[in-house]
């Protein structure tokens, strides 16, 4: 050490008398119109996704929650808290901010004796709250890609004379650039039904890590090859990335991770089950609801056996959703990943004809009743009852089954949901195999902005050729003298519900209009098949509204049978597996208490 660097430091002595920069209450000293000062944040803007924290180097954001903040989707309820004793000034938490609700002000001076007073939550009543100079990200300047990586799928005219699958899935390099678009807020985990780790498989893609990907996949969800394909993604509306542009395609992300990992190599990931208890448990019904339920039972251990009345597992997945959306061999990798896990699956056997749910009750610890919503509603308009008027049920099972199914060179769907359109771009193809061209009406209650149906099915559809028609009230189905049907008669809807909400379409019945064709497919809703039951054990149970009355555990009012799937909660895959992992956790906690009473 030389000399100089020995009296450095007694050359700063010559400052003590100097005027300090830093004063508690500077005059005519404003800072710049863009100075990044103390933070601002917009409570109402703000959805709480903590992105900032995540970006902070200086760890100086906490995500807290704040009474009276929303709580709903898409908003997680916290607000960041900002530590400046820590804090830097960089602004990185303004930059990355997805819905641009954080802002620094151009204040700088704040004096309080009080060090936990410069740990506050910006947005509440601080003094610069309103100021409107200060740093703010540019207009359109964000950090992350705004639009979503793109899902090569068949051209309308390649796809309609067939029934091959219309999406390829990503690529790697696709799959990448769209994992790198999320930024790991985690608001998706709360809204799945299943609580996928969503933010950790699309961690596992962007670093092609698509071992571990399974492994998180297959934590939560046994049915990743179908709901890859046919979620309903209701994680999307929540996601974060949607503030400044598309949101991120987790679905088509959870269909890349499962794409890229071979079913033995799934085998190895996930595992064997636990050694046998000794307890076994029926499953009636193959769907998605008790095969979950299959699933997670088996490997605690349980001796499972899944009942099916038809040819095939996999209920509604198979025979309700067409094969361009859902191939078959993808859901059958999906259930032979169950079966391996020991699941015994008899298909052909029909609860109540081949064997009675009395007989379940005797020879198993537990029955899970599972069954779907296989039976279409009608419309009960004039005409509707006789030949020429079908059921999109039964018309998509019959397609799935390769049945005979009548093909009119012109048919009309009433029904504005995912099951309409199904059935009338599934027929539109069978219009295209055999006539040649395309004559499907598609008519709806509902106006364009509200189909219940997803927003891929109207586009889709449209470039199919069907003809989609809202706000169309099905008002009799023609027949000629013969008895045949001829087309479908129908006024304009102008309300759907009353004051009150309640169901009661209205019509102005001066503007009619009459749509030709042979058949009339009715797609309007579906319900349960309770006949199985039998009259005892249906007067025995409680009911809800024409469903099985369960608690918030699934249990009936009889203790041995407990309820899920379509039949008891409605018609959804991934609201079905969350179902059957909690019903499976509910049967195991009911045989253990069974076995500490005895």
């Amino acid at each position: 050490m030389g000399l100089r660097e020995v009296l450095t430091p007694f050359t700063v002595w010559k400052r003590v008398f100097d005027e300090p920069v830093s004063i508690p209450n500077p005059i005519g000293r404003e800072a710049a119109d863009r100075y990044r000062g103390f933070h601002q944040n917009d409570m109402e803007k703000c959805i709480g996704c903590g992105t900032c924290e995540a970006i902070c180097q200086n760890g100086a954001i906490d995500m807290v929650p704040v009474e009276g903040q929303n709580t709903e989707k898409g908003d997680s309820g916290l607000r960041p808290m900002i530590d400046y004793g820590r804090c830097c000034w960089c602004a990185l938490c303004v930059d990355i901010c997805m819905t641009g609700s954080l802002t620094m002000s151009n204040e700088y001076t704040w004096v309080d004796t009080d060090p936990d007073a410069f740990r506050f939550i910006p947005g509440l009543e601080e003094p610069w709250k309103d100021t409107e100079k200060g740093y703010k990200r540019e207009a359109g300047r964000v950090l992350s890609g705004v639009t979503r990586s793109h899902m090569v799928e068949l051209e309308a005219s390649e796809r309609i004379s067939n029934f091959d699958e219309i999406c390829a899935g990503y690529g790697r390099e696709e799959a990448i650039l769209e994992a790198d678009r999320c930024v790991e807020c985690g608001l998706c985990v709360a809204t799945c039904p299943a609580h996928m780790s969503i933010p950790d498989y699309i961690k596992a893609v962007r670093d092609q890590d698509y071992d571990r990907g399974l492994q998180l996949l297959y934590e939560t969800n046994p049915f990743s090859e179908v709901c890859g394909r046919i979620c309903t993604h209701k994680c999307e509306t929540s996601c974060a990335a949607l503030h400044e542009g598309d949101p991120i395609a987790i679905r088509w992300l959870k269909r890349h991770i499962i794409d890229n990992v071979p079913f033995e190599r799934r085998l190895d990931l996930i595992g064997t089950p636990k050694a046998k208890n000794g307890k076994r448990v029926a499953i009636v019904g193959g769907g998605p609801g008790g095969l979950t339920a299959a699933y997670d039972l088996a490997r605690e251990g349980c001796e499972v056996v899944v009942f099916e009345a038809l040819a095939h597992a996999g209920g509604m997945m198979r025979y309700g959703i067409p094969e361009y959306r859902l191939p078959y061999d993808a859901l059958d990798r999906d259930i032979g990943i169950i079966q391996a896990m020991g699941v015994e699956i008899r298909t052909n056997t029909r609860v109540g004809r081949d064997v009675q749910l009395t007989d379940l009750k005797r020879d198993f610890d537990a029955v899970v009743l599972a069954i779907g919503l296989q039976m279409g509603r009608g419309t009960r308009i004039p005409g509707s009852e006789g030949p020429g008027v079908e059921k999109a049920v039964d018309l998509l099972r019959r397609i799935t089954a390769g049945e005979e199914v009548p093909v009119p060179e012109q048919a009309v769907v009433i029904g504005g949901g995912n099951v309409a359109f199904d059935i009338a771009r599934s027929m539109a193809r069978l219009q295209k195999q055999r006539h040649g061209k395309v004559g499907l009406t598609l008519t709806a209650l509902e106006d364009r902005a509200h189909f219940l149906a997803d927003k891929e099915e109207l586009i889709e559809g449209a470039e199919e050729g069907v003809v989609i028609l809202d706000s169309r009230g099905p008002q009799e189905v023609m027949r000629d003298a013969s008895g045949t049907v001829t087309g479908l008669r129908s006024w304009a809807v102008t309300s759907i519900f009353d004051a009150e909400g309640r169901f009661a379409p209205a019509y102005d019945e001066t503007n009619e209009m009459i749509h030709p064709g042979s058949v009339v497919i009715e797609a309007i809703g579906q319900m349960a098949d309770t006949a199985l039951l039998g009259p005892e054990l249906t007067e025995a149970l409680d009911w809800n509204r024409g469903r099985i009355k369960i608690d918030g555990d699934f249990r009936t009012s009889e203790p041995w049978l407990f309820a899920v799937g379509d039949a008891v909660k409605g018609p959804d895959v991934i609201n079905a597996v969350a179902d059957g992992h909690h019903v499976a956790k509910t049967v195991m906690a009911e045989i253990a208490a069974r076995e500490v009473m005895q």
